[in-house]
């Protein structure tokens, strides 16, 4: 069965500290994050990502000597979305990037401080390297807006993060690691995600719309159920009209097509094509 999920380190709304009004996103409101530093991030991401990377069967991660073109392809997409001069927090997080070979889950996600997880499955579907570009560019954004910090902040108090993030609290590491996994983003997290892919798109050879493919892929699709990830934001018409409208506010071309899009030898490499 495949599974739609675009971000697995997803949190849960707290609507007494996320509110949104529908397609805006100055009516969110967060606590402000206060005693938790950007290295607190970074630290935080990394043991989180240490436990993803030894976790073999949950996440088999492609080897990078093995299948180095792939890594080059996505490596060179992360770094054109860096190289915008919109990401926040370019040269606070470390932005390592790892591919899942999972054929099964269309599946994108990035911890706090910048650790990025694709999934083979979400390369299968889609279409083009535009495509892959926008996804990474939400997930990026997600952590560059420090989503996941701030939301586990509001429900466990910053001294728990900052135990987890200086080493002294191990199992209650496992625990929020496998917490982070099964829950999902706000509404109002969701939409500036994907306001983030477009603006980080803009300055780059990438249509700065391509976030809202995979949307436009479910609603071709039909599907009776929403898939898991719009259980918090069901319309994905909605996302992809949210999208488009930020992409005709800032005023960038949505038709390029990149002179270097790699996108079949990237799935051919992976097995997926």
């Amino acid at each position: 069965m495949k599974k739609y999920i675009i971000s697995a380190f997803a949190i849960s709304s707290l609507l007494v500290f996320n509110n949104c009004k529908k397609n805006d996103i100055k009516n969110c409101i967060d606590i402000p994050i206060v005693g938790f530093s950007l290295s607190d991030d970074v630290s935080l991401g990394a043991q989180t990502a240490a436990q993803i990377d030894a976790d073999a069967a949950q996440f088999p991660l492609v080897d990078s000597v093995s299948k180095p073109t792939a890594y080059r392809i996505l490596y060179k997409i992360r770094n054109k979305i860096l190289n915008s001069g919109k990401v926040k927090h370019k040269d606070d997080f470390p932005w390592r990037l790892r591919i899942i070979n999972d054929p099964n889950t269309q599946n994108a996600f990035c911890t706090p401080g910048g650790f990025i997880y694709v999934y083979t499955g979400l390369i299968k579907v889609l279409d083009n390297e535009s495509q892959l570009a926008g996804v990474m560019g939400h997930e990026m954004g997600h952590a560059d807006l420090r989503h996941s910090v701030t939301t586990i902040m509001n429900e466990n108090g910053v001294g728990l993060l900052l135990s987890i993030a200086t080493g002294g609290n191990p199992g209650a590491l496992t625990t929020m690691a496998n917490q982070l996994r099964g829950l999902k983003n706000s509404r109002c997290h969701e939409i500036q995600a994907d306001e983030s892919s477009v603006l980080y798109l803009a300055a780059t050879d990438y249509p700065c719309n391509s976030a809202g493919a995979f949307f436009e892929k479910i609603v071709a699709s039909g599907a009776q159920t929403p898939p898991e990830i719009l259980s918090t934001h069901p319309d994905p018409g909605n996302r992809v009209e949210n999208i488009n409208k930020k992409a005709g506010d800032v005023g960038c071309s949505t038709n390029r097509t990149p002179t270097n899009d790699e996108y079949t030898l990237l799935k051919r490499e992976l097995g997926v094509l």
